[in-house]
């Protein structure tokens, strides 16, 4: 029986998940996935953890405690997902010392309300540093323009940055820009470089979403032949640069100090258009030294029907280039596009964090009057604990 996942992973492509809940980890899912499905990372962020928390009562033992405690909600917030997340990293290690340190990672987000501020972001991505203390975590930083300055800081002390919400190439060579710089302050600071991962998120299947609204809307059959080519021109591109980056002398000299490249994150990859297939953001971005992090559907999708056709990037950059030019004549301004994206991204995921600290805090009120949430089936701290390998 063909081992789709292993094939890809061979290709040069870093399989991680793009979720995590209690559930997934008291179930032993995770660990599954990890053995059985070549998944090597894991990546959350607000939207994923309102929901986990929204539905689940492997919570309720916890949210009881800090009840009692009488924490504020963005504490509360803070030990359930650094909880979760320092979990995950003890059950991803086995990749990351199989790996040396580039894989077997997990990442947390800083909270997103201060996506544009600089110093808020630095000192709330060393707080989760601290507070999950496992050397396999990532930071994640949006890339806002107050969020390059965050990201070389942040790498400055020593601390592994997943740079997300990267929708255009300027803004991805800025990104590349903050990471070297980045390295070099570490260097300066006396951090071991080889100890520093980071990775750059770029979104891919929400660019389509809105460059294919955008030529609905044009309506031509020029425009409507164009739907579904600019999210993948725009990743192909995106490679394109990280190659002229990680082969210059600047890169070589961090690359000679024991430092790891910052690796291309192929992130937003489920279809949102049910006409196209189910694994294309992965079959169509497949080259060395990637990551694509996926739902599970589209982890089992791929383990059971994806083809991997060795490097579909490399040498297909002018094909893409002309996807850019034929979306500029059909009247698609992808800078436009790109500024609503981000924009866009960011207050999503503010409205998750949101949620996310709405919906904590009526379970705080619930258990300090003793109230259980709907379905609840409390654990016990002391099985919690043990479960979580001793880390509550």
């Amino acid at each position: 029986m063909t081992d789709r996942l292993s094939e890809l992973t061979a290709a040069g492509v870093a399989v991680w998940l793009d979720d995590l809940s209690r559930v997934r980890l008291s179930s032993g899912g995770l660990d599954q996935l990890r053995r059985e499905k070549h998944v090597a990372g894991v990546t959350t962020n607000p939207t994923i953890f309102a929901k986990a928390l929204s539905d689940a009562d492997e919570y309720d033992w916890q949210l009881r405690d800090l009840a009692t405690r009488g924490v504020e909600v963005e504490e509360a917030v803070r030990m359930l997902t650094t909880y979760d997340v320092r979990w995950a990293c003890d059950v991803m290690h086995p990749s990351y010392e199989r790996s040396a340190g580039i894989d077997g990672r997990v990442s947390i987000e800083v909270d997103p309300r201060v996506a544009h501020e600089t110093d808020r972001t630095v000192a709330e991505a060393k707080a989760l540093w601290w507070l999950v203390d496992r050397p396999n975590l990532f930071i994640k930083i949006p890339a806002t323009e107050a969020g390059l300055p965050a990201i070389t800081a942040t790498l400055a002390e020593g601390i592994s940055v997943n740079v997300t919400l990267i929708f255009g190439l300027d803004r991805y060579s800025q990104v590349m820009e903050a990471f070297l710089a980045g390295l070099e302050q570490a260097k300066a600071n006396g951090h071991d470089l080889s100890k520093i991962g980071s990775v750059a998120s770029f979104f891919v299947s929400r660019v389509d979403s809105e460059v294919d609204k955008r030529l609905e809307k044009i309506g031509s059959a020029e425009a409507k032949a164009l739907r579904g080519k600019a999210a993948i021109a725009n990743a192909k591109l995106a490679y394109e640069r990280y190659g002229e980056v990680f082969s210059s002398d600047r890169w070589q000299a961090l690359a000679d100090a024991g430092a790891h490249p910052q690796r291309p994150l192929w992130a937003s990859t489920s279809t949102k258009n049910p006409d196209y297939r189910d694994v294309i953001y992965v079959e169509e971005l497949i080259a060395p030294g990637t990551v694509n992090t996926m739902p599970e559907p589209v982890v089992h999708a791929y383990a059971d029907h994806g083809e991997t056709r060795g490097d579909t990037i490399t040498g297909s950059y002018d094909e893409a280039r002309k996807v850019f030019t034929d979306l500029e004549a059909a009247g698609v301004d992808m800078t436009d596009v790109i500024e609503t994206l981000e924009r866009e991204g960011v207050e999503k995921f503010e409205a998750s964090w949101q949620e996310l600290l709405d919906g904590v805090r009526k379970s705080l009120a619930s258990a300090s009057h003793g109230t259980d949430r709907p379905g609840n089936a409390a654990k016990g701290n002391a099985e919690a604990a043990q479960q979580a390998g001793g880390n509550a």
